[in-house]
């Protein structure tokens, strides 16, 4: 269904744990109304980042929850859930953001928690996929888009963009331009979702047919 004048934008709660380069890409779009979306929230699990500073200066409402505030994981995970839920996002964009959620907290959130990885799944997942793209000698690597699940990089693919691996690359300049593309797919494809919603059947996902009613 196609987006109304009168729908309210969509909701989207932002987690972060460093710069915030890719939140900020999000507040920048969320300034046209056309995008359809509106950060509500940032969250972090430290203190003291520029992705929280961005999100301040921004007049976005901010929070910290950090495991070590907690007796356990599972309490900590129950604590961002429940804080997250509060501010009744339509989309939880995992931006940066350093910590695996939980089975409660995804289950709260069903197929409306997305995440990006700087490599094209389903290669190259974990923490160093750039440095493990260029060692394996790909001439073309990029970013993923996707809905989170329990695993590791591992659920099902929204968005892709492609990055070519230039002969004279190291880890840094390749995984700069990366971001620089990941932060483009991100922004391009929270705004589809938020205008047009998303359906996931098994590993396939499509735009539309999931859209908001509000």
């Amino acid at each position: 269904m196609p987006p109304t004048p009168d729908r309210a934008p969509a909701r989207l709660v932002v987690l972060v744990s460093g710069a915030g380069t890719n939140l900020q890409a999000l507040i920048d779009a969320c300034a046209d109304p056309a995008y359809g979306a509106r950060v509500v929230a940032v969250g972090a699990d430290r203190d003291g980042i520029e992705g929280l500073a961005r999100a301040e200066r921004a007049g976005i409402p901010t929070f910290v929850r950090k495991v070590g505030q907690f007796t356990s994981r599972a309490y900590w995970d129950k604590a961002l859930t429940d804080t997250v839920a509060a501010f009744e996002p339509d989309l939880v964009v995992l931006a940066g953001f350093m910590k695996l959620c939980g089975p409660p907290f995804l289950e709260r959130f069903e197929q409306r928690v997305v995440n990006t990885h700087p490599a094209l799944s389903p290669a190259f997942p974990g923490m160093h996929g750039p440095a493990e793209a260029l060692e394996y000698g790909v001439k073309v690597t990029g970013a993923t888009l996707f809905v989170v699940d329990e695993g590791v990089d591992t659920g099902p693919i929204i968005a892709q963009t492609a990055v070519p691996v230039e002969e004279d690359d190291d880890v840094d300049s390749l995984h700069e331009r990366i971001k620089v593309a990941e932060r483009q797919m991100l922004v391009d494809a929270v705004g589809r979702i938020a205008r047009e919603g998303i359906t996931v059947t098994g590993r396939r996902v499509r735009f539309g047919g999931g859209a908001r009613s509000n």
